[in-house]
């Protein structure tokens, strides 16, 4: 029997993972993944970016960290980065702010993870863009390889405009036709026998 084998490591950080539309997992339908971490010996983790939480606000947490802010700061959507770490926050951003646990991803995206951003955030010194995700998505090693041999996920460059300025609804679509891909091959694909 012939199997399958993995082509050679190459890391998939700092950029997106698009879920195909038969995903078949609801926690994942629909979701656009940026890659923070790839290694071949500790996997990949990321945070989907497409998926506001509607009953939490960044205000919210603010409040539950006892971190003042102005009630006329305005603060994205905080985005549920995964099914992974759920009580842990994440900020993706641009590389205007540093601390030392940052992680620099690209030389275009940063990730912090800290509540010294959190609180510089509120006290109006946000990065020029960023986005605060709670949990995110974790793979063993060779797993999300292996998915995406198995045609579960897509992969495409990711740039800060569909991380950072696209409308949430809008980024699934935007990041596919990142691939030359109409979206819309998928939808009539979908549903036939």
């Amino acid at each position: 029997m012939f199997e399958r084998q993995l082509p050679p490591f190459t890391s998939l950080a700092g950029s997106l993972l698009i879920a195909m539309p038969d995903i078949g997992d609801k926690r994942f339908q629909g979701a656009v993944i940026y890659i923070a971490q790839h290694t071949e010996n500790e996997g990949a983790n990321g945070l989907i970016i497409n998926k506001p939480i509607p009953k939490i606000s960044c205000q919210d947490i603010l409040a539950q960290l006892r971190i003042k802010y102005d009630d006329q700061s305005f603060f994205p959507p905080v985005l549920n980065g995964g099914p992974d770490r759920k009580m842990q926050g994440f900020i993706l951003h641009t590389p205007d702010v540093f601390y030392p646990e940052t992680a620099a991803i690209t030389n275009e995206v940063h990730l912090t993870a800290t509540q010294e951003i959190l609180a510089d955030i509120a006290a109006g010194k946000a990065p020029q863009d960023y986005l605060l995700a709670v949990g995110c998505c974790t793979w063993s090693p060779s797993q999300m390889e292996e998915e995406i041999m198995g045609n579960i996920w897509l992969t495409a460059p990711a740039n800060n405009d569909i991380l950072f300025h696209a409308p949430y609804e809008e980024r699934w679509e935007k990041a596919v036709k990142l691939l030359g891909v109409n979206p819309e091959v998928f939808s009539a694909r979908a549903g036939k026998a």
